[in-house]
């Protein structure tokens, strides 16, 4: 049944009161319709990637049957090249489904940090997703640390709101800097690129 001024009335509401009850209603209707795009991007998103993934499985099974007939007609050395080639491809797109997991549960934590989608891409790039390891639920086993990471290392880039005011950006941090993203991509250590990346945030226009 709609909330309506009429029904209101029908239990005695002074006018103002039937405004403010509106006025929430109407709030909250809004908030839940925003909840509900936020959830379809999601899920349209999700629904890409699955595509995506159901096309690299086609790929496997193809191959998987170009194999097999191999098998039956070929002397060895083709069979042996194409098998190689098979085994090569299967254990990368298995790689690419992991970090794809990996990826998604590791922006859950960056969101839930606050820092916003608009940073997840550099972020990530300078972040040892692959390093992580995952549960049966998809979640990350370390999230607790990982979290602290986030806050310590990308802290300075999380979006605050302060109640009765507008947004205040915690000033960043800085040790020096001094070197540039090229030198920075050099470095192979995770923990050590992430630190650089931090003293060093307005090359990456942060």
């Amino acid at each position: 049944m709609a909330l309506t001024r009429k029904m209101l009335q029908t239990y005695g509401l002074e006018a103002d009161k039937i405004d403010e009850v509106i006025q929430a209603h109407t709030e909250t209707v809004n908030a839940l319709k925003d909840e509900i795009d936020k959830e379809k991007s999601r899920a349209d998103k999700l629904q890409e990637e699955a595509s995506k993934a159901a096309g690299l499985e086609q790929k496997v099974k193809d191959l998987e049957k170009e194999v097999e007939t191999l098998t039956k007609n070929s002397e060895g050395k083709d069979y042996d090249a194409l098998k190689k080639e098979y085994d090569d491809y299967k254990a990368e797109v298995a790689k690419q489904a992991l970090h794809g997991k990996k990826e998604e549960a590791y922006k859950e934590l960056l969101k839930d940090a606050g820092i916003p989608e608009k940073h997840f891409a550099k972020i990530l790039k300078y972040s040892n997703v692959d390093g992580v390891e995952l549960d049966e639920k998809g979640k990350i086993t370390t999230a607790k640390e990982i979290m602290k990471e986030i806050k310590e290392e990308w802290g300075d880039h999380r979006e605050t709101t302060t109640q009765g005011g507008a947004n205040t950006p915690t000033p960043p941090k800085s040790n020096g800097g001094g070197m540039t993203i090229e030198e920075i991509d050099k470095i192979e250590d995770a923990g050590e690129r992430q630190a650089a990346i931090a003293r060093n945030h307005e090359l990456f226009g942060f």
